[in-house]
């Protein structure tokens, strides 16, 4: 199996899990998010190790996320959010088929408008300016891009940045201006939870999650989870209650993963790309509050709960957000998924059409 895979059951990925970067960014990261919480900082076991890992490779250090150690991860945040759906999640989708409309608006709008200004003035290459432009979903656009033969540095600098951005910064404007001790993050588990349901929940999600990926569903590892354990919690099942203490953890592989992704990164690389998508990031932001705005007309939602749902950042990223702030978990992390979608389709008909203007 290649390590692009959703699970990677190879002697590759085991063998990086004991291998000296992935235990080097263990070393930095665990002393980061225990400082960062000192400090009382927003979702501080996800920010401290992400911004120190960050550091850390574009100075050189030699770090490595195994795919297989992220995977397993993503699948317990999986069953976290699943936490969250019930019988009556079915009855509000009908609601959301608007504000998944204003998303596929917000997508089409963000592309045109950002890629003429990337091609403006960064000066991208008419294709690099439009994957650079999409708002999210750089896994599956590097893979359009590579087929497309564009410059997939470019592509990766700039959504690489404005992840950083997005994530760095939301955290703490929503810190600023939500009632954070309002929110109910329940910390209480259950005594004599059965892990008869949570080995169910496991191997009925690793089931989806490869059946999805043989689908070419877009971000199999997250919505075969939320498949499996929202049905099998609706139906009765098995159910199981992840401790937030186990989730903190996985906010520090998670922001560890994305610091790793600088590791063939330099500074003066990504200086010369800081400003122009420092611009882009901020135009979409300003399209993102427009969307949010707009839906909050719609549907009765946390306007905090709807701009992070048209949020231009990564989805299991946007994910851990929502559920630290309990920002309504289930409804960001559906629209984040059609957004994937949206933007796999949306954006090679634009180019399709572009190319055929030109």
């Amino acid at each position: 199996m290649q390590n692009n895979q959703a699970i990677p059951f190879n002697k590759e990925n085991f063998k990086q899990i004991f291998s000296l970067p992935f235990i080097s960014v263990i070393i930095i990261s665990i002393p980061s998010a225990i400082i960062a919480e000192y400090f009382n900082i927003p979702l501080a076991w996800f920010l401290g190790p992400m911004l120190i890992t960050s550091l850390a490779s574009l100075m050189g250090l030699k770090t490595k996320m195994p795919r297989l150690v992220l995977s397993s991860i993503l699948i317990i945040l999986g069953l976290y959010i699943g936490n969250y759906i019930d019988k009556d999640l079915f009855g509000q989708m009908k609601d959301w088929i608007w504000t998944s409309l204003i998303m596929l608006i917000y997508i089409i709008l963000s592309v045109l408008i950002v890629s003429k200004y990337l091609e403006k003035f960064s000066k991208y290459e008419k294709k690099t300016s439009i994957f650079s432009a999409a708002p999210g979903a750089l896994g599956p656009l590097m893979i359009l891009a590579e087929d497309a033969k564009t410059d997939l540095s470019q592509v990766a600098t700039s959504h690489l940045i404005r992840l950083i951005i997005i994530i760095t910064v939301f955290p703490f404007i929503v810190n600023s201006f939500y009632d954070v001790d309002s929110v109910n993050i329940s910390e209480e588990i259950f005594a004599h939870q059965n892990l008869y349901h949570l080995m169910i929940l496991i191997v009925s999600s690793v089931i989806l999650i490869l059946f999805f990926e043989k689908i070419k569903v877009p971000a199999a590892l997250l919505t075969g989870t939320l498949v499996a354990s929202g049905l099998l919690q609706i139906v009765e099942i098995a159910s199981y209650q992840v401790s937030p203490d186990i989730i903190d953890y996985c906010l520090l592989i998670l922001g560890s993963s994305v610091g790793c992704r600088f590791a063939d990164k330099t500074f003066g690389e990504i200086a010369r790309n800081a400003l122009h998508s420092f611009v882009a990031t901020f135009l979409l932001i300003i399209l993102g509050v427009a969307a949010a705005v707009v839906a909050g007309l719609i549907i009765d939602k946390n306007f905090f709960t709807l701009l992070l749902s048209y949020c231009p950042g990564g989805i299991y990223e946007v994910a851990v957000i929502a559920i630290f702030f309990d920002l309504d978990p289930e409804f960001v992390s559906f629209h984040h998924i059609i957004r994937l979608l949206m933007i796999l389709f949306t954006v090679p008909v634009i180019l399709k059409i572009i190319s055929k203007k030109a």
